[in-house]
């Protein structure tokens, strides 16, 4: 499985993801520049990744701008090919604004940056452990009408909701206060996944935390 890393204007975690999915995971990486179109190398089994930071400045909306860079034309139909797509933090963002995941990412419900540990767990489980994740964000409340919502639960589109340190799905463990607690979710198909949290931070024993190899296991079967 190859993966292929978006750097656009402002990306500041694609040294992260590289390095996190290259020397941690020991997963073949491409750096891929926003400006290029070309994903011929890359099959549908494996996954485009857009990393954390602020693209394009985070004018207009957060993800909006980065959302017609000539790269992200390619990675749309790439993913509706049935290739694999991820984004984490902007690139969650960025997802949203091209349509490939539903909903928004809002400013955050107290009105500041939050630069955190927090924990999540897997949606669809019924008990599992809660992982101890790294969030970096201003934008980061997940949004969307009831319809969606509804719709969204019914296919288990929701990936990852905050909890507390015990997997209680809670307010107080919520740190931007998205509704239902959504931290991640994914298209109908499966195959595009959007996370606020950085999955990337939590993959090395050098930082005390390895979780997020949990996350790359659970969504593409690598730890």
């Amino acid at each position: 499985m190859k993966f292929g890393v978006v750097v656009f204007p402002g990306s500041n975690c694609d040294r992260d993801m590289i390095e996190a999915l290259q020397d941690e995971l020991q997963q073949e990486v491409i750096q891929l520049w926003h400006k290029d179109k070309d994903l011929g190398m890359f099959s549908t089994e494996d996954c485009i990744v857009l990393p954390g930071g602020f693209s394009y400045g985070d004018y207009l909306r957060c993800g909006a701008i980065a959302r017609f860079s000539p790269m992200m034309q390619s990675v749309i139909e790439f993913a509706n090919k049935g290739g694999k797509v991820m984004g984490v933090c902007n690139g969650f963002q960025i997802l949203c604004e091209s349509g490939l995941l539903p909903g928004v990412l809002l400013r955050n419900s107290q009105q500041q940056f939050v630069c955190n540990n927090v924990f999540i767990k897997e949606a669809a489980a019924v008990s599992c452990e809660a992982l101890k994740i790294p969030v970096a964000h201003g934008e980061g409340r997940f949004f969307a009408n009831e319809a969606t919502l509804e719709a969204m639960e019914m296919n288990r589109q929701v990936i990852y909701r905050y909890c507390d340190e015990k997997g209680n799905i809670n307010a107080a463990a919520n740190p931007n206060g998205a509704i239902h607690n959504i931290a991640g979710i994914c298209n109908k198909e499966r195959n595009v996944f959007g996370m606020m949290p950085h999955p990337e931070r939590a993959v090395s024993t050098a930082l005390g935390n390895v979780d997020g190899k949990n996350v790359f296991n659970h969504l593409f079967g690598i730890n």
